[in-house]
């Protein structure tokens, strides 16, 4: 019947109801963990532009080092001087070899001040230079292993940051998700609540004759 009907329909829309109200929190609290997922993932990308600045810096700070210490024409003092050179060329060779350790040295000192991150590799990298012990050959070593790690850290921060965007995405795909059942939900909604409407005018159209069939009834009893 169409009262069946009415009551149906009436269960239909609190229980549409009930599930447009969990979406919506659903969508609010998608909202929210999007904003700070956005939040987050900005302050992780300023962070990461500067650290790959700092980086950049530190590995020319690191490449002039090694420049420094591969000197072409300090290398030439020191094949040219073989033990039948003269005294003369030897205490050029000691002069020139203390000039870059102290230039390096210099410049490894900079870079612990700049780069505190890497302050205990830079540091027995300036023991080295302090020393006289250990050739450049090593300290280079040294210096290339340390490039090495920042290469490393660098590419561990560019898996961050890719990860950090593939979250981004996939939050906004489940906000446009949940946004789009709401939609639907109200569109049903809407559309049942029509029908009730329909209904009821149909309902109270029927109710109308019947208190008009009645009426009719009773006059003729009536009239009898």
């Amino acid at each position: 019947s169409k009262l069946q009907k009415v009551a149906e329909l009436g269960v239909s829309i609190a229980q549409m109801k009930n599930d447009l109200t969990d979406t919506e929190e659903a969508l609010l609290a998608d909202k929210d963990f999007q904003a700070n997922l956005d939040a987050s993932c900005k302050t992780k990308t300023a962070e990461y532009e500067e650290v790959k600045k700092t980086r950049a810096e530190e590995m020319v700070a690191l490449a002039d080092t090694i420049k420094v210490l591969n000197d072409d024409d300090a290398l030439d003092l020191f094949k040219k001087t073989l033990p039948s050179a003269g005294s003369a060329s030897f205490v050029q060779v000691q002069v020139t070899s203390k000039a870059m350790r102290s230039r390096a040295l210099a410049m490894i000192t900079d870079m612990r001040r700049r780069f505190p991150e890497h302050r205990h590799k830079l540091d027995f990298i300036s023991l080295a230079l302090h020393g006289k012990k250990v050739g450049f050959e090593k300290i280079i070593t040294m210096i290339d292993e340390l490039v090495a790690t920042l290469k490393d850290e660098q590419k561990d921060d560019d898996d961050k940051k890719t990860y950090c965007g593939k979250e981004l995405d996939l939050a906004d795909d489940k906000k446009k998700g949940l946004e789009r059942s709401i939609a639907d939900l109200e569109t049903v909604i809407a559309e049942a609540k029509e029908g009730i409407e329909t209904l009821a005018e149909e309902i109270a159209a029927l109710e109308a004759g019947i208190v008009a069939l009645d009426k009719s009834v009773a006059e003729a009893t009536e009239q009898r």
